[in-house]
């Protein structure tokens, strides 16, 4: 029996890339090969959420929820974008 898992995924992925994609231009000092570390550490502080289907969880989802949602996305974003950003300066410095 071959199971098609093609459909899993987190679904922080999505709207976090969107929110990177977003948000570079404020982040001039980081270039296109940094966005994808600052996903990668803003996807870490998120932890996983994983679903088949992103209309599965927000079906679900209150709108206070998917609010807060939002929020901790952005607020994760924002982190990562200033994390990445220090690091590079940091590494410029040695």
């Amino acid at each position: 029996m071959t199971i098609d898992f093609s459909s899993v995924h987190n679904h922080y992925e999505r709207p976090v890339i969107a929110a990177v994609s977003d948000m570079a231009s404020r982040y001039p000092y980081l270039d296109e090969g940094d966005l994808p570390d600052v996903a990668c550490v803003a996807l870490n502080r998120l932890g996983s959420r994983y679903i088949r289907h992103s209309v599965d969880l927000t079906f679900f989802l209150t709108e206070k929820e998917r609010l807060e949602m939002e929020k901790t996305i952005a607020e994760c974003v924002v982190y990562a974008f200033e994390f990445v950003q220090a690091r590079i300066a940091m590494r410029a410095r040695r």
